[in-house]
């Protein structure tokens, strides 16, 4: 890779983790956290590190606006420059609740969108330092390397993810129940930036979303997609970052997306405004 623009984002981004992730970091003990919602904490962690990316990316795209979740949270009516012109998206630390206590997994994204339309995503993960990158149309890489989703291996039973983001228990018992008719089900660590590298790598098949707000997966469609795999809503849509939560499935490819999806249609589940308010 010798792209300059994600070499500079890169660069940020490994610039913030020094200096604003793993200096709060305290593996196995809990630090203090806020919560600007219920289940939804935020740390000096995620504040600082917004600060040092939103000066760096401001400056590499002339014009392009820049939104950042602790930005959108103090001010919503940011949220209206991602469906406008290009636009910079930052999580600074997505999986906050690990991370304040004090276990992984937890990571760094920032993408970049046109009109809405996810055009490049970066991945970090600052404990391991791997960063996933992708840009629309030019592949994806790992740690600089070019990267494309392997083959599942054959005759090993299919693992997928659930996200715990319900709003409705026993709606979620149902889709893991159906789901578990041909997958091992896990639980989702409430960590996009864990669950895109995973799927794409092949340690987990797939993922169901049901909250899908654009720090979380606009970064994390690019690169999946960029690697061979599919990130969709449930019915075929592409994903967009302007968009109301209305579900979202990754997988390690186009078959694997459609075995979900219809699993998930043949027991009735609609992931749309199914995911809990506030988180």
């Amino acid at each position: 890779m010798n792209d300059p623009l994600a070499i500079a984002v890169a660069n940020a981004m490994r610039e913030a983790a020094e200096r604003a992730i793993l200096p709060h970091y305290s593996p196995g003990t809990g630090i203090h956290a806020d919560y600007k919602a219920v289940g939804e904490a935020v740390t000096a962690a995620d504040h600082e590190c917004e600060a040092i990316l939103t000066a760096h990316l401001a400056g590499l795209i002339p014009g392009a606006g820049v939104v950042g979740e602790e930005a959108a949270a103090r001010d919503p009516a940011l949220l209206d420059q991602i469906g406008r012109g290009t636009c910079w998206i930052i999580d600074p630390l997505d999986g906050t609740g690990n991370f304040a206590r004090g276990a992984p997994p937890f990571g760094m994204l920032v993408a970049l969108a046109d009109h809405g339309v996810p055009v490049a995503g970066w991945i970090l993960d600052p404990l391991s330092g791997r960063l996933c990158h992708a840009r629309r149309g030019s592949g994806a890489w790992i740690d600089g390397e070019s990267f494309v989703t392997p083959s599942a291996p054959a005759g090993a039973r299919p693992k997928v993810a659930v996200t715990r983001l319900f709003a409705d228990a026993q709606r979620r018992q149902h889709l893991v129940e159906t789901l578990a008719r041909a997958y091992t089900v896990l639980d989702s660590p409430r960590c996009a930036a864990d669950q895109y590298p995973r799927v794409a790598t092949g340690a987990c098949d797939a993922t169901v979303f049901t909250r899908t707000i654009s720090w979380d997966h606009a970064a994390g469609v690019v690169f999946i997609e960029e690697a061979g795999g599919v990130a969709r809503r449930q019915d075929g849509r592409p994903y967009r970052c302007d968009e109301e939560d209305a579900g979202l499935v990754i997988a390690t490819g186009p078959e694997r997306w459609e075995h979900v999806v219809q699993l998930l249609n043949s027991g009735r589940i609609s992931l749309a405004e199914a995911h809990l308010q506030g988180c």
